[in-house]
């Protein structure tokens, strides 16, 4: 079995408890506006590594002295389009005492990804909007399989810490914002909300592929929009 591999974060410090090694899994099925990684949506498209689950555990430990007290992440692209890949490489580095975090949107509700949740510590899942209408049109999917997803998180009680991108004009709304506070404040295994501030960094990435930028228009969030959405959010859970 051959995982195919964006690319790798060696000393990672925002994707889960302490310091990680992260795997960025190439292919995504979404195509939100706000994205920063276009070039991680092609499942085909060329990456920088092919490796087995072996292969990257192999790579892992060799920082086990630097992420014994933090873990090992695979984000992506959306990491579940390889299940059996990421499932495998989980119940490798558990055998061998490492916490794992999975980064993922919820979007692949299916048997196969859910298998990957029984090797999985942490889950660092991606609401893009609670608002119905708007997700399908920010990420080109409908948005009631991250709720399904987040149901079976919490049937399995496994941690999660909700990630949220705010992107002005379209996810500041302080209406959605308190919809989305008051819904997940009824799921015990919440954790905390990590608020992702909307930026631009990715935009040569858009450049270089000829595609064009979705948010051409949109500037980055302030910090007045910023602590406006922490104020509300920090109502129901806590916030990051």
């Amino acid at each position: 079995m051959l995982g195919r591999i964006h690319s790798i974060e060696s000393f990672g410090t925002v994707d889960g408890p302490g310091i990680r090694f992260v795997t960025f899994m190439q292919g995504c099925p979404l195509r939100c506006r706000f994205c920063h990684n276009p070039d991680t949506w092609n499942p085909q498209a060329s990456c920088m590594y092919e490796m087995t689950p072996e292969e990257l555990f192999a790579e892992a430990i060799r920082y086990r002295n630097f992420i014994i007290n933090g873990g090992v992440t695979v984000t992506g692209g959306e990491p579940l389009m390889q299940a059996a890949f990421v499932r495998e490489y989980f119940s490798i580095c558990q055998k061998n005492g490492l916490h794992t975090a999975l980064d993922t949107s919820g979007i692949l509700y299916t048997p196969e990804s859910l298998s990957v949740l029984n090797y999985t510590n942490l889950v660092l899942l991606d609401i893009k909007t609670f608002n119905p209408a708007l997700h399908k049109i920010l990420t080109g999917a409908e948005g009631t399989n991250p709720l399904h997803f987040l149901d079976k998180l919490e049937e399995r009680n496994i941690p999660t810490w909700i990630r949220h991108v705010i992107v002005p004009g379209w996810t500041d709304k302080e209406t959605d914002l308190h919809r989305l506070g008051e819904y997940i404040s009824n799921y015990q295994t919440v954790e905390k909300i990590e608020i992702l501030p909307y930026h631009t960094m990715g935009v040569y990435k858009y450049q270089e592929l000829g595609i064009p930028y979705p948010l051409e228009k949109t500037p980055p969030l302030s910090i007045e929009q910023l602590n406006v959405a922490k104020e509300i959010l920090k109502q129901y859970k806590p916030i990051e």
